[in-house]
């Protein structure tokens, strides 16, 4: 991204992210300079199969910041894998009219943005993992709501088994956990 000091439309810059997944993928943008940027939704999630405009915007163009270059850095989490990708950031005095020639923009010295290795790439069969990691968490919830509903050891008064009956430490586990597979299921 390059940002021109004179041409104020230039401060601003939109990123576009792109899901071609068919699961939600969530990102988080960092930056070694945040004090000159401003990004609008720095972390959020993608709906599968769709799109997130991310607005940059440099807060101080100042002479005394000309030629300076900072990076972001682009994490995407999603089907149980993580992405990473730095985006370089430079800002030139003048205006961008100045810098293009014949309709093309001079090249950087440095790539725009670079292709730091990730820790592995999303395969296509991802979602096929994804369905099956959303069954175990459905089917850990209705075995905690399952033992929600089953007395206490304390009750003598009951329809249910002696055997099924359950102590309040056991309770109390299975609440956690039902809290736990909640958070998973509204994030």
């Amino acid at each position: 991204m390059v940002f021109y000091a004179e041409q104020r439309s230039s401060h601003r810059r939109v990123l576009t992210l792109y899901n071609p997944y068919n699961f939600t993928l969530s990102f988080k943008m960092w930056c070694t300079a945040p004090s000159f940027y401003r990004v609008v939704e720095a972390e959020g999630s993608i709906r599968a199969k769709s799109c997130v405009d991310l607005v940059v915007r440099h807060l101080d163009v100042s002479p005394r910041h000309w030629g300076r270059r900072d990076r972001f850095r682009m994490e995407v989490r999603g089907g149980g894998q993580v992405g990473r990708r730095e985006i370089w950031a430079e800002l030139r005095g003048g205006q961008e009219e100045e810098e293009q020639r014949g309709g093309q923009q001079r090249a950087l010295p440095h790539p725009t943005s670079q292709l730091l290795p990730t820790q592995a790439h999303l395969p296509a069969c991802t979602a096929v993992r994804s369905a099956s990691q959303w069954a175990v968490c459905v089917a850990v919830a209705v075995l905690c709501v399952t033992v929600l509903m089953l007395p206490l050891h304390t009750d003598s008064n009951s329809l249910v088994p002696r055997w099924l009956h359950v102590s309040t430490n056991q309770k109390l586990v299975c609440a956690y956990t039902l809290g736990l597979v909640t958070m998973v299921f509204l994030r």
